[in-house]
């Protein structure tokens, strides 16, 4: 019976790919390569490319970005029925994501989908942005009896101030959406020199900022993450 294959392609350097989904991207027939808009290009595929055998077929399916639910979940379950007829077919199916498919991905809105059309599926795990930027800059993420928050700023920038009174360590996923009231909000609470963000992590474009005016005053690529600390970066 073919399966279907969830695969986390890690933060963006092709090195930071597990051992496991290196074998299963050589295994599989198809690729599955997600994308927000038609015809952009795919940070993910040009992570796996080399990776993959001469033959593999390549299906672009469009999710779309955005908080209307209900387009979402129509969009995810017209992408399921586009798989359930290759996996009929017997080819084994690889979805690419950037980071870990079970973090903020947009894998999680396709699985109960898949699950409900009784199909195989497998998981493989993917280093996320957070652990590759405390690694790049040398700083933990959390240690003895310290916590770790996550917030998505696309959510809601309006949390970033409770969650820092909460946590002692905190990551700011997709700061992007709304990095100068992000700004204002870590300047207020005393955290001015007491983050680093990492745009691009492990890839020749990759950009290290602790300064906080430049995030008030320059765009700051969707591909970053912040990470924010009780103490001094």
């Amino acid at each position: 019976m073919a399966k279907f294959y969830g695969i986390g392609v890690g933060p963006g350097d092709p090195e930071l790919i597990t051992i496991k989904a290196v074998k299963t991207l050589q295994y599989v027939d198809i690729i599955i390569c997600p994308e927000a808009k038609k015809d952009k290009d795919s940070i993910a595929l040009n992570i796996v490319r080399q990776y993959l055998k001469e033959n593999t077929e390549i299906i672009f399916l469009t999710f779309p970005m955005t908080h209307d639910k209900e387009a979402v979940t129509s969009k995810a379950l017209e992408n399921s029925v586009v798989i359930k007829n290759e996996i009929d077919k017997g080819k084994n199916i690889g979805f690419i994501t950037i980071g870990d498919p079970m973090v903020f991905s947009t894998y999680i809105n396709l699985l109960p989908h898949l699950k409900s059309k009784g199909i195989q599926i497998e998981t493989i795990p993917g280093i996320t942005s957070f652990c590759a930027v405390a690694g790049r800059v040398n700083i933990p993420l959390c240690t003895k009896e310290e916590t770790l928050g996550i917030l998505p700023l696309m959510k809601d920038c309006f949390s970033l101030d409770k969650m820092l009174d909460d946590y002692d360590n905190l990551v700011i996923m997709k700061p992007s959406h709304d990095s100068a009231k992000m700004a204002d909000i870590l300047e207020a609470k005393g955290y001015s020199n007491k983050f680093v963000l990492v745009s691009k992590c492990g890839t020749e474009e990759e950009e290290i900022c602790y300064d906080i005016d430049r995030l008030r005053k320059e765009k700051v690529h969707y591909l970053s993450t912040l990470i924010v600390k009780q103490s001094k970066v």
